[in-house]
């Protein structure tokens, strides 16, 4: 796509940018930024970070704003590039701008009222607010929003129940085909509660340990969030990330090392709630485009 076409896009996707920095500026949150390079990641079982001279590209900041937490930071964000090896789609980008906030004190519950808030407020400055159109569909942010737990969502979607079973691979497939279609229409939807088996960094809920606390937004049948009760227990944490490493070992990925300043600090932080935003498809759904590379000024595979 020639550079001049997209300008419409670029000039909304301004106007967003600068409203989700008006939507926490105003409710006191401090925005921060943090090193874009780290010499350890989280372990993730999907997602391969890029090197970088020994070091690694950030596939998120959350371990940094999480030590910042630790520190008595109490509400904070930020919104920036971050880096994943290998992902390049109509909704994935290897580049992508990310926005990340965090409550010290507060559990997943907080974070679907600032979803909320967030989309409504949004829409209302873009002019957008009751409803508009992507793709064909009428979509809308007032009103109520469903919130389906994964369990009730698969058992009606795909025909099972994936906190009973334990079929990762199923899950995967399941969800990206199965599931995600029907979710988000008219309004955002919360996924909630996912098996403790898909929860690497958040906290098992009390009332059902055989999910934990966790939730994605869900929106036309995109994935707009990932947001959960941290988990805060150093010991646990450590055990769960030598857990993916060595499945990431026998898998034959790269094993980063573990990051143990901040399993340190969390035995400094209390109850807290994060929660990862992916901009570029946000800027994708509110602008009516057709893929990604429409709303970013040079897509991944762009010429030198």
């Amino acid at each position: 796509m020639e550079l001049a076409a997209k300008r419409p896009y670029l000039e909304m996707r301004s106007r967003i940018l600068h409203g989700l920095r008006l939507f926490f500026t105003s409710r006191g949150f401090l925005e921060v930024q943090t090193p874009v390079r780290t010499p350890a990641p989280a372990p993730e079982l999907h997602i391969d970070p890029l090197e970088s001279e020994g070091w690694y590209l950030n596939t998120s900041p959350e371990l940094y704003m999480k030590r910042l937490l630790a520190a008595g930071y109490e509400k904070i964000f930020q919104m920036g590039p971050v880096f994943r090896k290998g992902e390049r789609g109509s909704r994935h980008h290897p580049e992508f701008t990310l926005l990340e906030w965090y409550r010290a004190g507060a559990d997943y519950t907080a974070l679907k009222d600032d979803c909320r808030h967030l989309l409504r407020f949004l829409c209302r400055e873009l002019g957008l607010f009751p409803h508009f159109t992507f793709r064909g569909n009428r979509l809308r942010v007032d009103g109520p929003w469903q919130d389906v737990t994964v369990r009730q969502a698969f058992t009606r979607y795909a025909g099972w129940d994936p906190v009973e079973a334990d079929d990762p691979d199923r899950f995967d497939l399941d969800l990206v085909e199965q599931v995600e279609p029907h979710l988000g229409f008219p309004t955002p939807t919360f996924l909630s509660d996912y098996p403790r088996r898909e929860a690497a960094l958040a906290r098992i809920k009390a009332s059902d340990p055989s999910v934990a606390e966790r939730f994605e937004l869900y929106w036309a049948g995109i994935e707009l969030a990932n947001g959960f009760s941290e988990l805060t227990d150093r010991h646990e944490q450590k055990d769960r990330f030598l857990q993916t490493l060595h499945q990431r070992r026998k898998m034959g990925l790269a094993t980063p090392p573990l990051p143990r300043r901040f399993l340190e600090s969390l035995d400094h932080l209390d109850q807290a709630a994060g929660i990862a935003l992916g901009v570029d498809r946000l800027v994708m759904v509110l602008t009516d485009a057709p893929d990604l590379d429409h709303v970013v000024a040079f897509a991944p595979d762009h010429e030198p």
